[in-house]
């Protein structure tokens, strides 16, 4: 399960873009089936960390923003359901789902007493290994501070990867591998490929140990600061230098994607690995990154912020070249696994998300559960069902409802025409809304 940091919709190739170079995306996506309306489950990266491998929306857990909760041991994660199924299970790269130690400061809360209540290691919740960061590090030479580029435009984030003969300073995290201990060696260079380095002897020792593995893959990039070393930066020579950045770096990550990819196949496990691929968000409004026609990017509602790049990729399972307009979200994830697995959920709390896994296989299906979306407290608030979404921007502003087949681009306010259709979505979202706060309340427990 691979997922990327504020890739914007149109930052693959897979999606329109003619610039970017992502042959191994693209590759892997035209084998498999692409989603053309794929949701993460909040604007921002921690919460959409906690609907990914929970199926519940994130504001149920207390992580309604970045930096903010923990994963709770009470959750039911799927590591740790497909662990109780004899997987081995394994987590790679951003965590963001609390901090990673109490004796050492870290990243951004990690290793400061007032913090402590948010200690959440991977292994707590159904990882047997993992090497991942607090949150996010540079995408090259990710423990240090990148080298700022000061030229014109690229003031606004101009970094370049770290010239090895100056000196550099501890960009101040670090990658965990077990509790209290940190990663020592090879940590210098693309963040990626140093990520990917872990992933496959993971996957080999599985092999050894003939288990079926699962593995969360969740790259830095292309999150600040985007950092891209010479090689993948003249890739764009004749673009502007936040592109050359922006760009080279998704394609050293597009690279490390075709790394694993072409593992599998040596190892004659292609068609026996399921392969999912999103973002957490949509693209940081400081960088170059594109969400195409949609409105809105990183930490807005609008489909600019959640609507992400995905596809899902079966070799010999699931038909190749196929894409599906179905609206799908991160929460979705734990359900059609275990749908796919025949695992059933051992609980009876509530789950944001439902199974896709029919579609997958080529039936028609509706979606039968609206996709909810909370941020700010409740200030922006989005009820998303297979044809409108009805989205309030701010606290102090009314509803506005808009009809996604028809006007994607969210151009056309329509609540005034469809006054019907809008009270009744406000309804379900307002019913919903008490059934999150509930949850907030621990009552699920």
């Amino acid at each position: 399960m691979i997922m990327t940091d504020d890739q914007g919709w149109m930052d693959v190739g897979f999606n329109g873009n003619e610039v970017i170079k992502t042959p191994n995306m693209d590759k892997l996506a035209s084998m498999g089936m692409i989603f053309n309306r794929f949701y993460s489950a909040g604007p921002v990266c921690s919460p959409t960390r906690a609907s990914y491998i929970t199926g519940r929306n994130p504001v149920r857990i207390g992580i309604a923003d970045a930096n903010q909760g923990h994963m709770k041991p009470e959750e039911i994660t799927l590591p740790e359901l497909l662990k109780d199924n004899g997987y081995a299970t394994g987590h790679f790269g951003k965590w963001h789902l609390g901090t990673l130690t109490k004796e050492t400061k870290d990243g951004n809360r990690g290793g400061r007493p007032e913090q402590e209540t948010h200690y959440s290691l991977p292994s707590m919740h159904g990882y047997d290994t993992y090497f991942c960061s607090e949150s996010k590090v540079a995408t090259y030479d990710p423990l240090k501070v990148p080298e700022k580029f000061e030229d014109g435009e690229s003031l606004r984030y101009g970094w370049k990867a770290i010239d090895k003969d100056k000196p550099s300073k501890a960009y101040g995290t670090f990658y965990w591998i077990e509790e209290e201990q940190m990663a020592k060696d090879n940590l210098e260079g693309d963040d990626a490929r140093v990520i990917m380095d872990r992933v496959l002897p993971f996957i080999d020792q599985s092999i050894k140990d003939d288990d079926p593995f699962f593995t969360s893959i969740w790259f830095h990039t292309p999150h600040l600061p985007v950092v891209s070393d010479v090689q993948h930066r003249e890739l764009y020579a004749n673009l502007s230098f936040e592109k050359q950045l922006y760009y080279g770096t998704i394609t050293a990550l597009d690279e490390q994607i075709g790394r694993l990819w072409d593992y599998l196949e040596e190892h004659g496990l292609a068609e026996n690995t399921l392969i999912f691929f999103c973002s957490d968000n949509g693209p940081e409004v400081q960088t170059p990154g594109s969400a195409g026609t949609f409105r809105g990017k990183k930490r807005s509602l609008y489909e600019g912020g959640v609507r992400v790049p995905a596809f899902v990729l079966w070799k010999g399972h699931i038909k190749g070249r196929n894409r599906t307009d179905f609206p799908a979200v991160t929460s979705d994830y734990l359900p059609t696994i275990l749908d796919l697995l025949d695992i059933p959920y051992p609980n009876k709390r509530p789950i944001d998300g439902e199974s896709f896994y029919p579609i997958l296989l080529g039936s028609e299906q509706n979606r039968a559960k609206p996709i909810g979306f909370i941020y700010r407290n409740n200030q922006r608030i989005s009820w998303v069902n297979e044809q409108y979404k009805l989205i309030r921007d701010d606290h102090q502003k009314p509803m506005e409802l808009y009809d996604l087949i028809n006007d994607p681009k969210e151009s056309e306010n329509i609540i005034q025409q469809l006054p019907f259709i809008a009270a009744q979505m406000e309804t379900e979202i307002n019913k919903w809304l008490i059934s999150v706060e509930n949850s907030k309340k621990g009552l699920d427990y």
